[in-house]
């Protein structure tokens, strides 16, 4: 019998978080996708703290009424990389959560390129 979806994801999640780790200087981004909503957070390692976080439940993405989940992914990319050079955070490490680079995920970091951040 096979790995069920949420396993093979925790697997591939456990996986990326052996190698990926934040600092103060370079947080790393955390992303989340359910079914209807995307998050992301600029995490400090170092002192378990969340620096920065945006998703498609903040005010001005929900107000938005984006068509599309992709263009709300792409807004909630914008916004976290808006928020994180006003923190003064340039350069960060991409912790896709065991979730593909495809669709929603690619997206939202496209948009934190675009926000200005760099990975």
């Amino acid at each position: 019998m096979g790995l069920t979806k949420l396993d093979r994801r925790n697997r591939i999640r456990r996986r990326i978080r052996k190698i990926v780790s934040g600092t103060s200087s370079t947080p790393r981004m955390s992303v989340y996708r359910s079914n209807k909503e995307i998050y992301a957070q600029l995490i400090d390692d170092q002192t378990g703290k969340t620096i920065v976080a945006a998703s498609s439940r903040d005010k001005e993405i929900a107000e938005a009424k984006l068509p599309t989940k992709i263009e709300v992914a792409t807004s909630v990319g914008l916004r976290i990389g808006q928020l994180a050079t006003k923190a003064g955070i340039a350069e960060i490490k991409f912790d896709r959560g065991g979730y593909l680079y495809h669709g929603r995920v690619k997206a939202l970091a496209d948009g934190a390129r675009e926000g200005g951040l760099k990975f």
